[in-house]
């Protein structure tokens, strides 16, 4: 069951640090919803652990992330796969765009898109739908607050 998602964010910093921030596991891990490791494999490898709740489904997913077509500092993919044993697998990536805005601020533009398999995908569209908009807002609002220096 696959699904898009897009949006915008503004973020009040410089662009080289906001590109700084996408490729710094330390950031990212802080930022993905119920991300319990992320470990960096290589500059473009990393492998994370996360825990989600879907309807009434929570899973431990464990799987990779890579970065790729990487064109600093204005885009990138991010894609990752996890698997969730009995729950079944989730997929996704999002291409990410910075453009400035000023020299002291950045506007970010996401295209993600998600697919998930397995006993999660009997829950129905809507709800995976519905979580995974939660998901990637909650994502990339807590990455603004992150590197905008809000609290």
């Amino acid at each position: 069951m696959a699904m898009d998602m897009q949006g915008e964010e503004r973020i009040e910093a410089p662009i080289q640090k906001v590109w700084e921030a996408l490729n710094d596991p330390e950031v990212l891990k802080a930022c993905i919803p119920g991300c319990e490791s992320l470990e960096k494999k290589s500059d473009t490898n990393l492998e994370a652990v996360v825990t989600l709740k879907i309807g009434p489904i929570k899973a431990k997913f464990q799987g990779a992330v890579e970065l790729k077509n990487l064109k600093p500092p204005h885009s990138y993919t991010i894609q990752g796969e996890g698997k969730g044993g009995i729950a079944g697998f989730a997929k996704g990536g999002a291409d990410v765009t910075l453009k400035e805005d000023g020299a002291a601020a950045t506007v970010l533009t996401y295209t993600a898109k998600a697919d998930v398999g397995g006993k999660m995908a009997q829950l129905g569209s809507r709800l995976i739908n519905s979580t995974s908009k939660k998901l990637a807002g909650q994502f990339f609002d807590t990455f603004n607050k992150k590197v905008s220096g809000e609290k």
